[in-house]
């Protein structure tokens, strides 16, 4: 498996692209069986990281586990300190899954091209590249999908396969092992699907949430939509990756965007 290192300074990561990182964020990732645990939806890193107070726009909050989906939208709040306020009943690994529905951004041309340099967009920079219009706003419609691994009482082999199920996102990060059952090399392989299938040349970035101004690793999936990393064996940790493509019919948008991540955390870790 041949797969490309990215190094990234924080001069060369655009603002309006690390604005655009969405993820789930429990206030711990280990928690007993009905134990209350609370979550929120953060945006952005460093300076730029805020909650993202828009429930009304989630169409999926949902919790897989052993092969069912639980509706959690129920457990969702406006206001207060958590956006997501849930139990789980059943020990083992549970995933939480959450979509939103579209959004829209219209971009001046200098930022909109940073942001598809930044993020890996490669259908987007080809698109306007062969339309003569890299030097024009870009439109997109944009959704977002988050995932984070919650695991709820000890741990078991049979966490193993519900990690490394995909839930059905339409852009995903599915780890090939449970984060939480690494061994000592600590390498995480993981691969990207888009609509069902595996995603070749897409961003993925690794980044500790306790110090969150700018990844600690970037990596391409490879051909076979395969990426890795080295995750330390303490702190809470986000991987996230974007991908868009050219759509026709919409005058509000040229380009659809999505964006995905996955959270997990391990035991002592705080919460920001």
């Amino acid at each position: 498996m041949k797969l490309r290192l990215i190094t990234l300074s924080l001069a060369l990561v655009a603002a309006p692209a690390m604005a655009h990182d969405f993820w789930l964020q429990p206030t711990r990732f280990q928690v007993a069986s009905n134990a209350p645990l609370g979550a929120t939806f953060q945006v952005g890193h460093g300076t730029l990281r805020e909650r993202w107070n828009n429930n009304d726009r989630i169409v999926m909050m949902a919790d897989f586990f052993a092969g069912r989906r639980i509706d959690r939208r129920s457990d969702l709040r406006s206001g207060g300190e958590a956006d997501l306020v849930t139990r789980f009943a059943a020990p083992g690994l549970h995933v939480l899954g959450m979509q939103s529905n579209y959004a829209f951004s219209d971009l001046p041309a200098i930022r909109f091209n940073d942001y598809a340099k930044v993020e890996g967009l490669a259908l987007i920079i080809a698109a306007r590249q062969r339309a003569g219009k890299t030097a024009v706003a870009g439109r997109e419609r944009y959704s977002r999908r988050a995932k984070a691994l919650i695991q709820v009482g000890a741990q078991t082999a049979a966490n193993q396969q519900f990690a490394t199920r995909p839930i059905g996102l339409k852009l995903e990060i599915v780890p090939d092992r449970n984060p939480y059952a690494l061994d000592a090399s600590r390498m995480l392989p993981l691969h990207v699907l888009y609509n069902g299938r595996r995603l070749a040349n897409a961003t993925v970035k690794l980044t500790n949430l306790a110090n969150d101004a700018k990844p600690v690793a970037v990596m391409v999936t490879d051909r076979a939509g395969r990426a890795r990393f080295r995750v330390p064996a303490s702190g809470n940790w986000l991987l996230n990756v974007v991908w868009g493509e050219p759509v026709a019919g919409d005058s509000q948008a040229d380009f659809d965007t999505t964006f995905s991540s996955l959270t997990f955390g391990y035991a002592g870790a705080p919460a920001r």
